[in-house]
């Protein structure tokens, strides 16, 4: 899951993104509504974890100007303490959900793949390219309905490719949406990853629906006929 996190706390954004990412999940995190509005206007997340106390504009200015921009990533408001009109407010100018501190991780976390599963209007919850099938709220990949075990990395990138499919997608871009915005390393991870997927994902069906396009990174092939080998 690729999350957005605007936190102006540099401690609670480091402690949340630690659950975050111990769990398997991409993060970017952000200071401000100003860098938060960008960030999810400029790049695609599956969910939005938003601090409602920011620095200049607030997370309730944040959550209106995002749906007025047509962006419907879904938002989880966070509070520092529970307060009825406060979350009646939010979730009317376009919040998805609310949570109050103190909370747990396990349902923050939970809180997290129900909106997944809920998805935003323009994302579906279960992607489909030719016979490759990917459910992001269960964890599972399927081709030919023989299910693939795959890594976290693997199943990150392959949802990025499929999420894009028959684009060409950089490496970096992969670097960015998988390992997330503190890695600083150099792209052959992803390179790695890709042969690992192309060994479970392609060869045992007969495939090679993962190209590689020379000076761009890679693309998923999106006919299923041309992605059978001869």
């Amino acid at each position: 899951m690729r999350v957005l996190l605007v936190q102006q706390n540099p401690v609670a954004a480091e402690a949340l993104r630690n659950v975050l990412v111990g769990h398997r999940h991409a993060v970017s995190v952000v200071r401000d509504a100003t860098s938060g509005c960008w960030a999810a206007t400029d790049d695609e997340y599956d969910v939005l974890v938003l601090d409602l106390r920011l620095p200049g504009r607030s997370g309730h200015a944040l959550v209106r100007e995002l749906r007025e921009r047509e962006v419907w990533t879904p938002v989880l408001a966070i509070s520092d303490q529970r307060n009825a009109r406060e979350e009646a407010a939010v979730l009317d100018q376009g919040a998805d959900d609310y949570l109050a501190r103190p909370f747990p991780p396990a349902v923050l976390l939970a809180r997290l793949r129900a909106l997944q599963r809920r998805g935003s209007p323009t994302r579906p919850v279960e992607l489909r390219v030719g016979d490759l099938v990917l459910d992001p709220a269960c964890y599972r990949v399927f081709r030919a309905d023989e299910e693939i075990r795959l890594t976290p990395r693997e199943f990150g990138v392959l949802e990025y490719l499929m999420r894009h499919a028959g684009e060409p997608v950089a490496k970096t871009d992969l670097l960015a949406a998988v390992w997330d915005e503190h890695y600083d390393g150099d792209v052959n991870p992803v390179e790695l990853v890709i042969s690992y997927l192309r060994r479970k994902v392609d060869a045992p069906f007969g495939c090679v629906s993962i190209e590689t396009v020379r000076g761009r990174g890679y693309r998923l092939i999106d006919d299923p006929a041309m992605a059978r080998t001869k």
